[in-house]
């Protein structure tokens, strides 16, 4: 195997792989800004509306295909992935944009949600990958810069063409399309993930290969004592803090309307505010940092900043509008330093090679999972019970989230992929999977 396998792409891969998060971030944007209007021009009612957010991007849709896009980009490659999911993503969004009924929506957020799924867990493997190992947070966050620049202007779109209403958001999901056709055109000169190359080249013929990239490599990622590990603390880091960011994604417009903002323009502005905030601190915090600093440090400022966030919203919501202004910037930058950032490094990081993806895959359909659950009831829990029981779930949540990132955040700064695999595994797992071993290589079982 070639160890020293080096990057040949460059930012153009990163840049065009990471637009998965665009796409993703932007259709989630786009439903969570339409929703009312969907909910009035269907006359459907708040399980209706908690159905579709459910079984969107932002939650079922996006579990199902990364359930299925994960191990296939381990099996087939990262190409293989990044290359068609754009297809379904634009059948999915352009059935939205043209959607006459309910069954017609949601049958579009499905298809959406499975191509999102399918295409986030590849565009982050990638982009470890193929990231020199000094800059491999510079480059992974690119993938969150871009996740943030998604609901900025998804919801600078959504207040700029609010007196369309409902014609305003179909023009929304026109939009993605033309995006996602463009990201696929620049997409088709990649080439495949240089070290997936190398580590599927040098197994010996088709059946080896199938035993290491294949249903044996995807066994051993849940009979590792190492790799379970890992899986439990990534899926409590990512999973409470996406559970919180999920709903605030897609219903957030409603929070700020139970705190008092009816105007919808008023409520799309304030999104413009959290994720202007998301874009600069990913860029002038996690990109810059991220790779020389203590990475626990800077995730648990992030995480900490989070609580403080939904503290403010829930305890202070009778001072107005300066209130949710200093939520909006505090939750803002919480999120450019937080959980998604270092939950996206951290996954390319912590597992092997023939693992890699199908753990992403696996991890995201729990999440995922974990955020449609919450997020079919959310309406009408938040109708039913007001915003002072809802924000104080979901800062119960984010606590959590704070306390295992802090305890268990891994020392992988600095380090290449294979430098880190062998550390962790005590060998290169594909020749370990490939190659008869006289006696037991060891396996590291240091928590992370």
């Amino acid at each position: 195997m070639k160890i020293g396998a080096k990057s040949t792409t460059g930012w153009r891969a990163t840049i065009s792989v990471a637009m998965s998060n665009y796409i993703e971030a932007g259709s989630i944007i786009a439903i969570a800004t339409s929703l009312t209007l969907w909910q009035n021009e269907f006359g459907i009612s708040n399980l209706a509306v908690g159905l579709l957010a459910a079984f969107s991007a932002n939650a079922f849709g996006a579990a199902i295909g990364a359930g299925i896009g994960g191990p296939l980009c381990d099996r087939y490659g990262r190409k293989a992935i990044y290359t068609y999911d754009l297809i379904v993503y634009m059948v999915g969004v352009l059935i939205a944009a043209f959607a006459m009924n309910f069954a017609m929506l949601l049958t579009a957020f499905v298809i959406t949600g499975v191509a999102v799924g399918a295409g986030v867990p590849a565009s982050w493997t990638y982009i470890a990958e193929q990231a020199p190992s000094r800059e491999r947070a510079r480059h992974v966050g690119t993938a969150q810069l871009a996740w943030s620049v998604g609901p900025f202007i998804g919801f600078a779109l959504a207040a700029l063409l609010a007196p369309l209403d409902l014609l305003g958001s179909r023009i929304i999901f026109v939009h993605l399309f033309v995006v996602a056709a463009v990201v696929w055109w620049i997409r088709q000169g990649l080439p495949e993930s240089a070290i997936w190359k190398d580590e599927a080249a040098d197994t010996a013929g088709a059946a080896t290969r199938e035993k290491t990239f294949g249903a044996a490599g995807l066994k051993g990622l849940f009979t590792k004592r190492v790799n379970i590990t890992a899986l439990l603390v990534l899926i409590g880091i990512y999973g409470f803090w996406n559970t919180v960011a999920g709903q605030a994604g897609i219903f957030m417009p409603r929070v700020y309307e139970s705190a008092g903002v009816e105007s919808a323009v008023e409520q799309n502005l304030l999104q413009v505010l959290v994720w202007g905030c998301t874009v600069a601190a990913t860029y002038f915090g996690f990109m810059k940092f991220a790779d020389r600093m203590s990475q626990r440090l800077l995730y648990s400022i992030g995480a900490a900043l989070g609580i403080a966030a939904w503290a403010i919203l829930v305890f202070f919501t009778d001072a107005g509008m300066p209130t949710l202004l200093i939520f909006a910037i505090t939750w803002g930058i919480s999120s450019g330093i937080g959980a998604q950032a270092f939950y996206s490094l951290w996954a390319s990081e912590l597992f092997a090679t023939p693992y890699r993806a199908s753990a992403q895959g696996f991890m995201f359909f729990v999440v995922r999972t974990a955020t449609g659950l919450l997020s079919y009831f959310f309406p009408t829990l938040l109708a039913a019970t007001g915003l002072t029981t809802v924000g104080l779930l979901l800062i119960g949540l984010l606590t959590v989230a704070l306390a295992i990132g802090a305890v268990f955040a891994p020392n992988t700064r600095g380090k290449s992929l294979p430098e880190i695999e062998i550390e962790r595994y005590g060998t290169v797992v594909s020749d370990d999977l490939t190659t008869p071993r006289q006696t037991p290589s060891p396996t590291p079982e240091r928590a992370l």
